[in-house]
């Protein structure tokens, strides 16, 4: 009787289909859905990512033309 009772609730706890011929063509719908939703995350992290190296890039291109500037004063400048 115990078996009945595991076997009938499985059946409750099937999600219903439209068909079963369909069940692929929707699962491979929804797998299109996520690899295109994963797609745009990537491209917009590279993107972040690429802009926040460009912006490191040109802070230490600045800091390195500040820090010539400031060694060449320095040597320019009499010593005491």
């Amino acid at each position: 009787m115990a078996s009945n009772n595991i076997i009938n609730s499985s059946k409750n706890n099937r999600i219903p289909t439209n068909t079963d011929a369909s069940a692929p063509a929707e699962f491979s719908a929804v797998v299109d859905d996520l690899l295109n939703t994963l797609s745009n995350k990537f491209a917009g992290v590279s993107s972040e990512i690429f802009a926040k190296m460009d912006e490191m890039s040109r802070r230490l291109d600045n800091l390195e033309n500040t820090l010539k500037n400031n060694t060449s004063t320095e040597n320019e400048s009499p010593k005491k």
